[in-house]
């Protein structure tokens, strides 16, 4: 299967290097390309990408505002946001995060890493670096303000014990295979419980299942070591 990118980024240098390094690869093709939010929004309901690779910062309507209208979309729910960010310890990349993007790169990541952060998120899967994700959950996401808050304690209630425990291990950036080991269970358990816990909070994707650990109460915001990036 072909994963079908679309870049939105208001420098036309990066985007043909995106453009060059993505349809390099026989398993992506870019199917379009935005210079500002509203571009992005419009060309994701045009052609249904699966993956937009999201400037946290455009002009105009900007990367942020396009994330929360493209993961609002029900049409989109197919489509994934790979944000990229100059900074990972930045509000609007944990406020793009809350909204439903599947998780973030930093500007600097090499190619490699941007080609496999994309099938990770086309795949998915969440892309969360564990130490840039517990600094924006201690300084964003723990204490959001009323309208951005995803989950209260007692939406936990709806979770069997087990979901639970295994939304824990995601909360602290763990694999399905190291939680496996952890709780005794085979990875597609671990998968089933991840599934059941996302419909049942209502959690876009993986990267929203963190959130909500946190804002519930279930996993405490601890703050980062001091001088961590």
């Amino acid at each position: 299967m072909t994963i079908r990118v679309l870049l939105a980024d208001d420098q036309a240098l990066l985007r043909a290097a995106f453009r060059i390094l993505i349809d390099s690869c026989d398993d992506m093709e870019v199917v379009g390309e935005a210079v500002d939010g509203a571009r992005a929004i419009e060309l994701a309901r045009a052609h249904r990408p699966d993956v937009v690779l999201m400037d946290i910062r455009l002009p105009g309507s900007d990367g942020l505002a396009a994330t929360t209208a493209i993961c609002a979309d029900p049409e989109l729910s197919a489509t994934r946001v790979l944000v990229l960010a100059t900074s990972e310890i930045d509000e609007d990349v944990a406020e793009a995060l809350a909204a439903g993007a599947s998780g973030f790169l930093g500007k600097e990541a090499t190619p490699d890493a941007l080609l496999d952060g994309v099938r990770i998120v086309a795949a998915g899967e969440s892309l969360l670096s564990p130490l840039a994700t517990r600094a924006l959950i201690t300084r964003f996401l723990a204490t959001p303000a009323d309208g951005a808050r995803l989950a209260a304690p007692e939406d936990l209630a709806a979770l069997t014990a087990g979901e639970r425990e295994v939304l824990g291990r995601v909360a602290e950036g763990r694999t399905d295979t190291e939680i496996a080991e952890k709780l005794l269970l085979s990875p597609p358990d671990v998968r089933s419980h991840v599934d059941r816990a996302m419909t049942k909070l209502g959690a876009r994707d993986r990267a929203q299942l963190v959130v909500i650990a946190y804002q519930s109460g279930l996993v405490r915001a601890v703050p980062p070591p001091a001088g961590a990036h």
